[in-house]
C-alpha cells in the first residue's frame, strides 16, 4: 500500500487559520488560557479530555465540535499533540481507519489526543481545513497544523507517522513493540528461515519501508548463503573469483567484522568492470540493508562505494 498522502498546503506554519473559529475577544492559544479562564463554557483540565464518544472510558479519544474547538484542539495542542479524525457515518474508508487511531491513541497514554470530527455535522471546520476527502488526518501541534494525510493506511505506517507527530511536539514516548516483528525475529533466531521469510514479507507487503522487516529479510538471505559453509576456506578465496569473494564477505559480517567485509567488497568494486561490478554492488547493499542506514560503518562503506564507482 502507498504512503500516506500528505497535504503540502499545511506545512507553512499558518496556512490553515485555526484561528478563525475562534470567539471574538477570547485570547489566542499561546496566552494559555482555558475555556473556563476566557469567560466560556468550563472545559476539562488541559490534557484532560472531556469524554470517549464510544462509551467505553477512552480518555484519548474525544468527539469536537465547532464549539468546543478551540478548547479541545487549540489549547490543548500547546501541551499535547492532537490528531483530527475527520469522518462521517456513511464513510466505508472511515470505518476501516478510525478504529485504528482509537486503539493508538489508547495506547498513546495520554502522549495524543484523538479529535474525532463529523464533516456532516461541522462543515465548517472541514471547510477551513480545505478537506476535499475523507478520511483526513491533521496533526496539530503548538495551535497549528504541522502534517496531514488521507485515505486508509496500514497500522505500521500509521505508528510511524503518529512517532513523528510526537517528536514535533516534543515528546519523547517510547513505541510498543510490533508483535509481527517480534514473531519474525523469533522464528529468525530459532533458525526457521521459511517461517521468518514469510513474516519478514507479509510485514512489507503492508508497509514497503518498514526497514526493520527490510534488515530481517536480509539476514534470512545471509543465514542462507552461508549454511554449512567453512568459515576458514571461505576467507581464503582467491581475490578475483566474485562468488567466493561474495561469500566471504558474508562469513565476515556473520562473525561480527562487519567493516572488513565492507572494504572487502568495495575494493572488489574497484577491481570488477561491467556486471560483475554490478553484482558485488548489489551484494554489498544487501549488507547494508543487515546493520541499517543509521550504522556508522555503514556510512563510511557507502561513501567509499560511491568514490569505488564514479
Amino acid at each position: 500500500m502507498s504512503e500516506p498522502r500528505t497535504s503540502p498546503s499545511i506545512f507553512t506554519r499558518g496556512a490553515v487559520d485555526l484561528g478563525a473559529l475562534r470567539p471574538s475577544g477570547s485570547p489566542s492559544p499561546a496566552a494559555g488560557a482555558s475555556g473556563a479562564d476566557a469567560g466560556g463554557p468550563a472545559g476539562p483540565p488541559a490534557g484532560q479530555p472531556a469524554f470517549s464518544p464510544s462509551g467505553g472510558g477512552n480518555a484519548a479519544v474525544i468527539e469536537v465540535t465547532e464549539a468546543t474547538f478551540q478548547t479541545e484542539v487549540l489549547e490543548r495542542s500547546m501541551t499535547t499533540p492532537v490528531v483530527i479524525d475527520f469522518w462521517a457515518e456513511w464513510c466505508e474508508p472511515c470505518k476501516q481507519l478510525s478504529p485504528v487511531l482509537e486503539k493508538l491513541a489508547a495506547e498513546g497514554g495520554g502522549a495524543w489526543v484523538l479529535a474525532k470530527i463529523d464533516v456532516d455535522a461541522n462543515q465548517r471546520l472541514a471547510q477551513m481545513f480545505r478537506v476535499q476527502g475523507i478520511p483526513m488526518v491533521f496533526a496539530v501541534v503548538g495551535g497549528q497544523p504541522v502534517d496531514a494525510f488521507s485515505g486508509v493506511v496500514p497500522e505500521a505506517q500509521l505508528r510511524q507517522w503518529i512517532g513523528a507527530v510526537l517528536k514535533a511536539g516534543g515528546v519523547e514516548v517510547e513505541t510498543p513493540a510490533d508483535p509481527r516483528l517480534e514473531s519474525a525475529d523469533d522464528a529468525l533466531m530459532v533458525g526457521d528461515l521459511d517461517a521468518a521469510e514469510a513474516a519478514y514479507k507479509k510485514i512489507l507487503f503492508e508497509a514497503p519501508a518498514d526497514a526493520a522487516a527490510e534488515a530481517g529479510l536480509a539476514q534470512v538471505g545471509l543465514f542462507r548463503r552461508v549454511q554449512g559453509v567453512d568459515a576458514a576456506a571461505a576467507l581464503s578465496a582467491a581475490p578475483d573469483d566474485i562468488p567466493a569473494q561474495l561469500l566471504a564477505a558474508d562469513v565476515e559480517v556473520l562473525g561480527g567484522e562487519a567493516e572488513r567485509a565492507y572494504k572487502r567488497l568495495v575494493d572488489l568494486v574497484r577491481r570488477s568492470v561491467g556486471d560483475d561490478k554490478e553484482t558485488v554492488r548489489k551484494h554489498l547493499v544487501t549488507l547494508f540493508t543487515i546493520a541499517g542506514p543509521d550504522d556508522p560503518a555503514v556510512s563510511a562503506a557507502r561513501r567509499a562505494l560511491a568514490s569505488a564507482l564514479f
